[in-house]
Order: C-alpha cells, then structure tokens, then sequence
C-alpha cells in the first residue's frame, strides 16, 4: 500500500516520485522523471511534468500546467488555472524545446487565480502574485505584485497579510507579529528588534 494518494481517473508516468501524504486529485496527470515533494495537493485538471520538481506542501488548484523548466520550492500555491510559460517566442512551427527558460518559484509564494508567470523568472520568497497578474520579470521576496504587467504595489508579511504602517523602514504584521524592515526597496524579516 502506498502512503500517498492518486484517484482512479489520473495518470502517473514511470519514473515519477511522489512524497508521503500527496493527494493528486480527478484528471491529473504527471509526466515521467518528476518529482512531486511530501504533503503536496494537486488538484482536478493538473498536468506536471516532464522532468518538474515540485517542493514539500505545495498546494495546487485545479487547471495548473507546470512545464519543464518549472521548479516550485516548498510551500508553494497556485490558484486556479494559473499558468507557466517555458518558451519567450513560441510557434506551433519551430521546435524551441532546446530554448525551454528556467522558472523558479521560492519557497512560500503565492500565485493567485488565473495569473501568468512568463518563463525566465524567479518569484521570491512569500511573495503574493495577484489574480490575474502577469509576471514579467523577477519579483522580489514579500513582494505584493499586480496587474498587467504586474508591478509591485506593497509587501506582505509571511503570513499573507499585507504590511501597512511602516515607520522609519520598520514594520510589524497586524496578524501574527512578525517584524519586518525595509532597507534599499527590498523587505526583510528584522530579527535584530
């Protein structure tokens, strides 16, 4: 008996590896050589892989293609019908598999409903990428990014919760909080206070 979970209408290629505790739900698919981490959710309609990794306790929503080149750390969540790209200039006409661009989502990003992550960039750590967001370029860590193309219009704490009231560069989450600081436009946690 295996100790993760695939429902009955999914497809699991040979040479995938699936951490304890993952539950891959209705239709899904993962392609051969992947690598889906511990505890992880996928959802109704998901097609991973070739050759992905997807870090532990990653959650994701149903319609979610994640392409070679794609790697998700830990933690991550991808909304509903989300979308990776894995080629700048595609044409049905011209193979570009040897152009696939190198996606990487760090550990606790979110990625809202129906956003676009263009390939080639690297979303940092707990940042939160509004619905229908379109990425095209890196995002830094805690950054809170919006619209088309998406542009940074605040920070969020690791919790989720944006971060208002900064004074003298310091901030304190009104959820949980954690302390954070900004020096240089980049956010950090201020573990000095």
């Amino acid at each position: 008996m295996s100790d993760f979970f695939v429902h009955e209408s999914s497809y699991v290629d040979d040479n995938v590896q699936i951490g304890k505790d993952t539950k891959i739900w209705h239709f899904s698919h993962v392609l051969g050589n992947s690598v889906i981490g511990e505890r992880c959710i996928i959802g109704q309609n998901v097609v991973l892989g070739p050759n992905v990794k997807v870090g532990n306790g990653c959650k994701m929503q149903n319609n979610v293609s994640v392409y070679p080149g794609v790697e998700l750390e830990d933690d991550v969540f991808c909304g509903p019908s989300m979308v990776f790209t894995n080629v700048i200039n595609p044409r049905a006409f011209i193979e570009r598999k040897h152009e696939f661009k190198k996606t990487l989502i760090k550990k606790g990003a979110t990625l809202g409903a129906n956003s676009t992550i263009v390939c080639g960039n690297t979303i940092g750590e707990f940042a939160m990428i509004a619905a229908g967001a379109v990425v095209t370029k890196d995002v830094l860590d805690y950054a809170l990014m919006a619209g088309v193309p998406a542009k940074r219009i605040g920070w969020v704490c690791e919790c989720g919760v944006t971060l208002h009231n900064f004074k003298d560069g310091n901030a304190v989450c009104s959820a949980c909080g954690k302390k954070y600081i900004e020096q240089n436009q980049v956010l950090r946690e201020n573990i000095d206070s």
